[in-house]
């Protein structure tokens, strides 16, 4: 009992060291791409964006099998030998080998699809950033599992560095969609061998695979439940690629990733350490369930006046940050802002699953959502592109309460116990994008800049304020979490 008290504050350590360093880099690095992206944006044209989109959709449809479930099976074990790292890394090279040449040849047929001869072009340029992979994960594997993440912090922020200024240097010297091309060929190249370096991951790759039918196991159903998330959260680009034109299609695009930000940039690496964490104290189910349910309070308190507040000041924020010709995306914008809260819980059962072997779950709340979402965006796309960011906040609260219902079982927690975690922040949320449509109805004459900081002071004063009188604890929480205690 005493040892076991004596390591814990040790842990604790490590897990707020993770995530200062996971975090706070991430979200450094974050503002890095930001600063260059919103400046690109404002370069190259809508156009330009959707023919990027074109090619991401394969893009990320194979990425989801580049081999990091392998990588987290290996996070998970107990003990791991070095052999086991050779056969990691050998499993790794032969299958983003394999992604790239499906990738190569497949080009043509996508170009045809979408009657974009140039996406064909751009498909084979992006197969390179396969051949970066095995070196990313096997890094990645061996610093998780010393829950180093500072190192791992570092190559993050300078392969930001890089990365941002090819996009900008592609932007102004006039390349058009292919800075979007360059800009991650860059940084995925200069991570890659950062992430080497720093977790010293040169050995032979090792092609024996007797023995490691564990790690495939697990890696193939976390790929598996990936390839579904991918259907679910993609499908949305298939379906609206054949109908709206490459202007059309770029807006909605863009509005997706300005109303994805939080989920999609903030949570995943706060979802890495997690995953970690939860391996580490898999079998104090008491410690597993405190630590999601702290989680889940963590970031829904962060969650939702991000993603409230972007619905709330989109047709002032979409004018001052990306320009007067990405009007149109406004709309667009306040529509997917909504589904965003949903999302982004959804996405949190799936490390805490996956950690204490459950992988299966994930895999079929993968399989509904593969289902469901491609149904509403069927049926959106009637609409045009307001159709189809509508289908976001249709499906996705009932695709996140049917995750919730098989997830929480597994983790030990009840439903209870989440709602009243996120129920402060959503409220808190909602309050604070009432006030500020209502201070935005007068303050509509403003001109966009002087518009939009007036509705984020009111915005802010309004969530903190709701949260002060009504939920002072959650605050507590998060200041003491910061604190290290």
């Amino acid at each position: 009992m005493n040892a076991t008290r004596a390591a814990a504050p040790s842990f604790r350590d490590q897990v707020r060291s993770a995530v200062i360093w996971r975090s706070g880099t991430q979200i450094a690095a974050q503002l890095i791409a930001w600063g260059s992206t919103f400046l690109v944006i404002r370069i190259l044209a809508p156009a330009d964006y959707g023919l990027y989109a074109m090619s991401v959709v394969v893009l990320t449809l194979l990425n989801l099998m580049n081999g990091y479930g392998l990588a987290n099976a290996l996070i998970r074990k107990r003990e791991v030998t070095r052999q086991m790292l050779r056969q990691l890394f050998g499993m790794l090279v032969v299958l983003n080998a394999a992604l790239a040449a499906l990738q190569f040849a497949a080009a043509p047929w996508v170009a045809d699809y979408y009657d974009q001869p140039i996406v064909a072009d751009i498909l084979r340029a992006q197969a390179l950033i396969y051949l970066t992979n095995p070196f990313l994960a096997l890094g990645y594997a061996i610093l998780s599992r010393e829950m180093d993440f500072r190192r791992q912090a570092r190559v993050n922020v300078a392969s930001a560095l890089i990365g941002a200024a090819v996009a900008l240097g592609g932007a102004l010297a006039g390349l058009g969609v292919w800075t979007l091309v360059l800009a991650p060929l860059a940084m995925f190249a200069s991570r890659a061998l950062g992430m080497a370096i720093a977790a010293r991951a040169f050995m032979l790759p090792s092609f024996d695979f007797r023995g490691a039918g564990g790690i495939a196991g697990f890696g193939g159903m976390v790929a598996l439940s990936s390839l579904l998330y991918f259907v679910q959260t993609q499908a949305d680009i298939v379906i609206a690629g054949r109908v709206l034109d490459p202007h059309a299609l770029g807006l909605y695009t863009t509005a997706l990733f300005l109303a994805q930000i939080f989920v999609n940039k903030v949570v995943p690496p706060l979802n890495e350490v997690a995953f970690a964490a939860y391996a580490r104290v898999q079998d104090d189910r008491a410690l597993y369930a405190k630590g999601f349910l702290t989680a889940a309070r963590t970031i829904m308190l962060l969650a939702a006046p991000f993603c409230f507040g972007l619905a709330a000041t989109a047709e002032p924020l979409v004018e001052v940050v990306l320009g007067a010709k990405w009007r149109a995306a406004a709309p667009l914008l306040a529509l997917l802002a909504l589904a965003m809260p949903v999302m982004t819980l959804q996405v949190l059962f799936a490390p805490a699953t996956n950690a204490v072997g459950r992988p299966g779950l994930a895999t079929r709340s993968a399989a509904l959502g593969a289902v469901v979402m491609p149904l509403a965006f069927l049926v959106g796309v009637q609409w045009g592109a307001v159709g189809v960011a509508a289908a976001w906040l249709a499906a996705y609260p009932l695709l996140t309460a049917v995750t919730a219902a098989w997830s929480l079982p597994a983790i030990g927690v009840r439903a209870r116990a989440l709602g009243e975690a996120i129920l402060a922040p959503l409220l808190a949320g909602a309050a604070m994008a009432a006030a500020v449509v209502g201070v935005d109805r007068a303050a509509a004459v403003l001109p966009p800049a002087p518009r939009l900081g007036l509705l984020i002071a009111v915005g802010s004063a309004t969530y903190l304020g709701w949260l002060l009188t009504f939920a002072r604890p959650r605050l507590i929480e998060l200041a003491e979490l910061v604190r290290g205690r």
